[in-house]
């Protein structure tokens, strides 16, 4: 297990990842002051964004229906505990959004190489009705 998203396993035999990269911000208020600069102050978190790359070979690793069943986590509006491949705990996401790219396709139109990115943000609320459940996912 590379990665999972609720009950969703990110593998190499699944959904293998190719990198994946996070932005984190925190939030700052500024007051403007005469004659020198303006005053900051820490009012909290910010945005935390992660991004997932991976490829989908199908003849090799992985099948489109993956793609479909992340796509419907999507629709749902819920959040989903993200764990690394290392049992880490690292919050509760939301997916914003899939992108993918089919290429490299067989005579009969099915594509030899999918590459999606997956666009998850940090989820601030603790409000266990937004939270993903195991047969919504499946």
């Amino acid at each position: 297990m590379l990665m999972s998203l609720g009950l969703f396993v990110f593998s190499q035999n699944q959904a293998p990842l190719q990198k994946t990269s996070r932005s984190s911000k925190e939030n700052w208020s500024k007051s403007e002051r005469f004659g020198v600069r303006p005053a900051t102050q820490h009012i909290g978190p910010g945005e935390d964004t992660l991004r997932i790359d991976g490829i989908i070979a199908p003849a090799i690793a992985g099948s489109p229906r993956n793609l479909d069943t992340l796509r419907r986590m999507m629709a749902e509006g819920k959040a989903w505990i993200l764990t690394s491949g290392r049992g880490d705990v690292l919050g509760m996401w939301i997916i914003e959004g899939i992108d993918e790219t089919r290429t490299h396709f067989t005579s009969d139109g099915q594509p030899r190489k999918i590459e999606f990115t997956i666009s998850l943000e940090r989820y601030g609320e603790e409000d266990p009705d937004l939270l993903g459940e195991l047969e919504d996912s499946l």
